[in-house]
């Protein structure tokens, strides 16, 4: 399992604990972390395999996941369990992401200094073998997989609106459960009460 998907030995443990459950329910792990705080949160990212995971598909993974936390009860402590999709700005912890993703942004973190530096921002150019393409300023550059500390969509218009369009294009979003939006023109505007200051 890749250290972006379970950074810790107890994240690697949980992962090991829920994994199989989430995998048996036809989605896939996209990243476990346990996190400090006065209360603990376990926060769990999943996603079907073609993307698109809702909120109904989160609260069946939860109630699954729980059941099993709670006959294993791996936590010691207290926490909140949390499932969420990946969001728009996932994080990439697969070696696949970086394929399905390429055209788009990211920001790349490695273990490591290369060529000086621990950061990179470009946009992903696919994979090969097991290292991850990325065009930055410089030209394309590979990385391997296994160098990486952590990566990330950048969040942007573009990476927005396509996201808008798939989740319409997949029903997801149905328009006709919105009210029209009505636009102003500056006319409009004149004819609106002032407001003064006494």
């Amino acid at each position: 399992m890749s250290d972006l998907i379970a950074k810790t030995a107890i994240d690697r443990r949980l992962a090991d604990i829920v994994g199989p459950v989430i995998e048996g329910m036809g989605f896939e792990l996209v990243r476990i972390r346990l996190m400090g705080g006065k209360t603990r949160i376990l926060q769990i990212m999943a996603d079907k395999p073609d993307g698109g995971i809702d909120v109904d598909d989160c609260g069946q993974i939860s109630t699954a996941v729980s059941v099993v936390l709670d006959v294993e009860d791996p936590v010691e402590d207290n926490y909140v369990l949390e499932v969420s999709s990946p969001g728009i700005d996932r994080p990439l912890t697969r070696l696949k992401d970086f394929d399905i993703w390429a055209g788009w942004e990211a920001r790349i973190e490695t273990t490591e200094l290369i060529d000086g530096r621990r950061r990179f921002k470009g946009t992903l150019a696919g994979i090969e073998d097991d290292e991850v393409l990325v065009n930055v300023d410089e030209g394309t550059i590979g990385l391997k997989f296994e160098w990486l500390s952590d990566a990330k969509l950048l969040l942007t218009d573009e990476l927005i609106a396509e996201m808008l369009r798939q989740k319409k294009a997949s029903g997801v979003i149905d328009e006709t459960q919105f009210d029209e939006i009505e636009e102003t023109t500056d006319d409009d505007e004149d004819d609106a009460p002032e407001m003064t200051k006494h």
